[in-house]
């Protein structure tokens, strides 16, 4: 007996998975939205994680990092003796004005030694093509993939370098990596520009002498004991170099490209736990109302199997493996995309973070884990129906459920004096007299908007991030980077130069921010109390005025310390004098793009002891003539570097747009899905629980069209109230994602507006179209024969 009432059941089982195949694959389509969303997220940080973690491995990323003016070799005995010191690597480092064969724009470059050795025993090279260079030649390079892809540069070119003053031609002889350039920024900048700047390996004799530092080295790389603490060699550092004019050592947290590629990875992390939260919620969501209403349409079939000899457990199993064959099928299908998005996107990934190659890696314990997770919840989500299918009495099963009682409803009162006709009254009556289930659509309809909602509105925050940054914030069309500080009457002499319509001095200076325990190595920016071409925003957007004392923090940077208005700072300033000062915090700005601290100018100069010196010009040039200005500061001395307002705008949409508007892209996709297999289950279950009562409306001598009036006139009053209560919905949940996003690198605002909302209503109306279309198709399908029947 058990063999055969096992193959009954499964026989049942294949025949309502097939005649409901439209609305399981539309439950399993948002079960696959959420776990294919997981995975991505999950294979990116993975494998990011991994390719990351072999490569600094493999070429010894250092652990500490110093920047300073000039030390003896003689000194890096003393820092070998430091405990916990176990490897290091004394380099010089310079800053390079490059001309390359057709290319007009202003090009700089970061110069790095290697030994005489070769690889170096901290931060080693991974070359692409070639070989490091030769130390007895003076005019050979190696230089970075970015740059060479960007230029489409080979071995054996020549490019011309302005090295302290002096011209020299160097011929590429290697193209390469480094674990400490995965993210390359120009000084001054913020984002990645390889067409105009890069990196280049010279020999350590040949730069040591074009920079004068013949026996004495500026930049100190070293690795630690793993059981060591960092803070205490970085300590020692700070006390043996501080004579040399150091700037302070720093951990490989705080390396800027380490920095900023952790911030990546830990939004990724963040994106695999609240996508699929929402989406995950909305399947169970689902599957508790398709499963209860199945259930509650099949009583009959219940009692009979029950009088038969099945027992609750074997009706509970029965009814379990539905939910979970659905959930089965979303799994599948999820699993197979998410891991095919997330390879597409980890391929885009590489052009923005410079890894010899990736490595595609996925934790199994992870999908595994994901498995039992979408399985359990889509259990959950239909266990209550079950656990009542279970427990059903087999001879209260076997009667027809008893009429309702209805009443004049609260609804029908307020809209009496409303003329409805039949069909109007009877959608009314309907929703009206079952609360619960018309909540549970509207709920329904306005979770598919709400999702909608957050795949959507980063397109509009990225805009709005730009047209802020680009236009409010910075409105010069040049920004000259100086290698020292120089008068402000410096500047006066460089805006008579033909072509140049407008100059604007400021100073930055690299400094440590320090507030009990918290610290942040920033840059700290005077800006003039005339600015026109540098400003600092509120939340608001409206121009903040710089205080005459005091210094302004980002918001991001001031929670991250811990301060607000009216409390002290400390200030250790890294560069010249290095004094220590102690700031109030006069406010807080708004940015998007990085952190930052503002002074302003005079203030700030005064503080430093230094006078009135500037290190950066801000420039508004005459379009006609800007490859003139361009030739005219490459030539010019002390210019270390020149950073185009158009450039950086170029490289946010190349970068950070084109990634995070790709995954914004795929969450909207996405969400689509999810938005139609909710209002499709909607439809398809109001069909199936009023088929006979529409059956039995066609006998009567309704058409075609007043019933389907009936049905989906429904659809469209829960449309109507559920898509508003979506906006709301997705307005909270878009608050919800912003935080999660926040890093160092960027903030995306929370910015909804009427195209987003729009945007979310159409797709769900869209959805119910299509939803209405299949169901008014099915409306002539009715077995009218079947309603002259009595179940009894």
């Amino acid at each position: 007996m058990a063999p055969f009432g096992t193959s009954i059941l499964h026989t049942k089982l294949r025949r309502e998975i097939w005649q409901m195949r439209g609305q399981m694959l539309a439950i399993a389509l948002v079960i696959a939205g959420g776990i294919a969303v997981c995975l991505l997220s999950l294979v990116n940080y993975a494998s990011l994680s991994a390719t990351r973690d072999q490569y600094y491995q493999e070429h010894q990323f250092a652990d500490v990092f110093v920047n300073l003016k000039r030390a003896p070799k003689q000194v890096l005995a003393q820092v070998a003796d430091i405990p916990g010191v176990t490897r290091l690597s004394a380099r010089v480092e310079a800053v390079a004005k490059l001309d390359v064969a057709g290319f007009q724009d202003p090009v700089s470059a970061r110069l790095v030694s290697v030994p005489a050795t070769g690889q170096p025993a901290v931060n080693q090279l991974y070359l692409r093509q070639g070989r490091l260079p030769d130390a007895s030649r003076t005019d050979e390079a190696a230089i970075i993939g970015s740059f060479a892809d960007a230029h489409d540069l080979q071995l054996d070119d020549r490019i011309t370098g302005i090295i302290n003053g002096r011209q020299q031609q160097l011929t590429i002889v290697g193209i390469a990596e480094s674990p400490e350039f995965i993210y390359v920024i120009p000084p001054g900048g913020m984002l990645p520009d390889y067409e105009r700047y890069g990196v280049i390996w010279m020999p350590e004799e040949a730069l040591a002498s074009a920079m004068d530092m013949r026996g004495a080295f500026n930049s100190l790389v070293l690795q630690t004991a793993p059981d060591h603490p960092v803070e205490d060699v970085i300590d020692r550092l700070d006390r043996l170099l501080d004579r040399y004019g150091s700037a302070g050592a720093f951990s490989r947290e705080d390396q800027f490209s380490h920095r900023f590629l952790s911030d990546e990875l830990e939004q990724l992390k963040a994106m695999a736990t609240i996508f699929p939260a929402i989406f995950l919620g909305v399947a169970m969501f689902l599957l508790n109302v398709v499963v209860s209403r199945l259930i509650s349409t099949q009583r009959e079939i219940i009692a009979v199997l029950k009088a038969f000899g099945y027992s609750n457990r074997q009706i509970g199993w029965h009814y379990s493996q539905l939910v979970l064959v659905i959930a089965l099928i979303g799994l599948v299908i999820g699993t197979l995309a998410g891991l095919w998005l997330g390879r597409a996107l980890g391929e885009l990934y590489m052009e923005f973070y410079r890894f010899p190659e990736l490595l595609f890696r996925i934790n199994p314990l992870w999908v595994l884990l994901l498995a039992g997770i979408s399985l359990g919840v889509a259990w959950l989500g239909g266990w209550r129906a079950i656990r009542a299918a279970a427990m059903l009495p087999p001879a209260q099963a076997m009667q027809p459920e008893g009429p309702a009682r209805f009443q004049i409803s609260a609804p029908e009162r307020l809209l009496g004096w409303v003329r409805f006709t039949q069909p109007s009254r009877m959608i009314v009556r309907h929703l009206s007299r079952r609360p619960g289930r018309t909540l549970l659509s509207i709920t329904g309809i306005a979770m598919a908007t709400a999702i909608v909602v957050v795949g959507n509105f980063q397109f509009s925050s990225v805009s709005l991030m730009v047209h802020t940054q680009f236009a409010k914030v910075q409105k010069q069309d040049l920004t000259v980077s100086l290698t020292d500080p120089v008068r402000q009457s410096a500047m006066y002499g460089l805006a008579r130069l033909p072509g140049i319509w407008y100059t604007e001095g400021r100073r930055v200076t690299a400094v440590e921010l320090i507030n009990g325990h918290r610290r942040w190595r920033t840059a700290l920016t005077g800006i003039p109390d005339d600015a026109k071409l540098q400003f600092v925003v509120d939340h608001q957007l409206q121009n903040v005025n710089i205080p005459q004392a005091g210094i302004l923090l980002t918001d991001f940077l001031a929670d991250s310390l811990g301060l607000r208005p009216g409390d002290t700072v400390t200030v250790r300033v890294l560069e010249g004098q290095r004094p220590t000062l102690n700031l109030p915090v006069s406010g807080v700005t708004s940015e998007f793009l990085g952190v930052g601290a503002y002074m302003n100018l005079d203030a700030m100069n005064q503080a430093l002891a230094e006078g009135p010196v500037i290190n950066q010009i801000l420039m508004n040039l005459d379009p006609d003539l800007t490859e003139t200005v361009y030739q005219e500061l490459r030539d010019t001395p002390k210019v270390m570097a020149l950073n185009l307002r158009q450039a950086t705008l170029d490289s946010f949409f190349e970068t950070l747009a084109k990634t995070f508007l790709t995954y914004t892209f795929i969450i909207s996709l996405l969400g689509g899905i999810i938005a139609f297999g909710v209002i499709y289950n909607t439809a398809r279950i109001s069909l199936a629980e009023r088929a006979r009562d529409l059956a039995s409306l066609r006998v009567l001598g309704y058409s075609h069209n007043e019933v389907s009036h009936i049905l989906l006139g429904e659809l469209a009053v829960l449309l109507i109230v559920g898509i508003p209560l979506g906006w709301a919905i997705g307005t909270g949940l878009g608050q919800l994602v912003v935080t999660a996003m926040q890093t160092e690198l960027y903030r995306v605002p929370l910015i909804i507006t009427g195209k987003t909302l729009a945007l979310a209503a159409n797709v769900v109306i869209a959805s119910a179209l299509i939803s209405g279309f299949i169901t008014w198709r099915r409306l002539r399908k009715l077995d009218l024969v079947a309603v002259l029947k009595t179940r009894e």
